[in-house]
């Protein structure tokens, strides 16, 4: 049979959070969603609390995917020890906290989530992540398999979805808050786009206040960005996966602009 996997961009900020609670459990209705990724790195604007993870749980999230912000608010680390549905990304150093992968029940078999980072314009230097799924996926024997790539490079992203092409059900990326057009099956049967886009404030520059933005790159006084007021967006992609084989059969964007 096919499944829908919903795949949701990086929630922003608490209005991020409540719109994604109202809006997740009519998507999930409407589209037939069989199992839902949601990005939550920026649902406290840097980090996301355990109060914001089980909104988004409870709103109809079945794993949430971290990235850059992961320790944003170190309220999360004594949840993300005790939650298997909480990813952080699989190739940040191994003693810290948390998991990067994991196997998920559903009615319908296993499916495996893959949370990685991107190096490319990166501030920090966590392990090769594409060295790091060829480990990962000797371990997992499920054929539906997501791979989620948090990075800057669409070029990164890109190459993370050819060298997987076959291997996946979809990979597809988040981190700059911009969806892109870019939506396809790959030759081997791999859906993929390189950016889901945010859930969050619509007028706004990646969900803050664009004066903020605006001021920091005309090279004024930076300060505390702070997310903008007003209407809300969710961007997403539905992958439609044939659960016999693990390949993608459909894939479309999906976003509400409120």
């Amino acid at each position: 049979m096919e499944r829908n996997i919903l795949a949701v961009g990086d929630v922003v900020a608490p209005a991020g959070v409540k719109y994604c609670k109202a809006a997740l459990p009519r998507l999930r209705r409407e589209l037939s969603v069989d199992f839902c990724v949601v990005n939550g790195e920026n649902a406290a604007v840097l980090g996301m609390l355990p109060a914001q993870a089980e909104e988004l749980l409870s709103a109809g999230a079945d794993v949430i995917t971290m990235g850059n912000h992961t320790w944003g608010r170190r309220e999360l680390v004594p949840y993300l020890e005790r939650s298997r549905e909480v990813l952080r990304p699989a190739n940040l150093p191994q003693q810290q906290p948390g998991r990067g992968w994991g196997v998920f029940e559903t009615p319908f078999g296993d499916v495996a989530v893959i949370d990685l980072i991107g190096r490319c314009g990166m501030d920090y230097t966590p392990d090769n992540p594409f060295q790091l799924v060829e480990r990962i996926l000797r371990k997992i024997q499920t054929k539906l398999i997501l791979v989620e790539l948090h990075a800057e490079a669409t070029s990164e992203k890109l190459a993370m979805g050819r060298m997987l092409d076959g291997q996946v059900s979809a990979v597809w990326g988040t981190h700059t808050h911009v969806p892109t057009a870019d939506t396809m099956i790959l030759p081997q049967g791999t859906g993929y786009v390189t950016d889901l886009g945010m859930t969050g404030p619509r007028d706004s520059v990646l969900g803050i206040r664009p004066e903020l933005s605006i001021r920091r790159f005309r090279g004024d006084l930076p300060s505390r960005y702070e997310p903008a007021p007003g209407p809300c967006k969710l961007e997403a992609c539905l992958f439609t996966i044939d659960d016999a084989t693990g390949r993608c059969t459909a894939v479309r964007r999906v976003d509400i602009h409120g």
